[in-house]
């Protein structure tokens, strides 16, 4: 039984007749029960925020959302500022990989600074690649989009950068703020900043 000291804290009236203790009694019941009932599920959450636009950083996003949309996962992958070109059906085919400060690049940095030499890292990875036969990025989105996971592009960033909404891959949810990205991130189990 809680103090008139706890119960000044929570703000909550203690019950003082039977019926309303057995009110009390009822409603932490249902709350218990709903709670029970959300964790019975079993469905996790996974919020990921997609900040990057290289070819390298599109992957771990996609990889990880098609993969847990795999184990029945409820996944959304919020893409913002340049996580935007990952959405983008023009720009997502022509990704590069920035070489310069990318300490597991087999160019030294001052070879990378050349002009072209992002270009020409950008195709050393794209064979190797093909070559492993690993999904494309364009392949990836189509597998996540198939198993449910919900590709986000931020309002702002779209406003901020002029995107054309027209220009993003079908089925991709436009018009998502901050807000919203928080809300589900709140929910989630695993959030993650890629």
């Amino acid at each position: 039984m809680s103090t008139d000291a706890e119960d000044a804290e929570t703000g909550d009236a203690a019950p003082t007749t039977e019926a309303e203790l057995e009110a009390r009694i009822e409603e932490l019941e249902d709350t218990v029960a709903t709670l029970e009932a959300d964790a019975d599920d079993g469905q996790k959450k996974m919020t990921i925020v997609a900040t990057q636009g290289t070819l390298d950083m599109a992957y771990p996003p996609l990889i990880l959302a098609s993969t847990a949309a795999a184990f029945g996962w409820d996944v959304v992958v919020f893409h913002t500022f340049w996580g935007l070109d990952i959405l983008h059906e023009e720009k997502s085919s022509n990704l590069q990989l920035s070489s310069v400060g990318n300490p597991n690049m087999p160019v030294p940095n001052a070879l990378a600074a050349l002009p072209g030499m992002d270009r020409v890292t950008t195709r050393m990875m794209e064979k190797k690649i093909d070559d492993n036969n690993t999904a494309s990025i364009e392949e990836l989105i189509e597998v996540s989009l198939e198993q449910g996971v919900e590709l986000q592009a931020c309002q702002m960033t779209i406003e901020l950068m002029d995107y054309d909404e027209d220009a993003f891959y079908d089925d991709v949810t436009v018009g998502v703020g901050a807000a919203t990205a928080l809300e589900h991130m709140a929910e989630s189990d695993i959030q993650l900043l890629v």
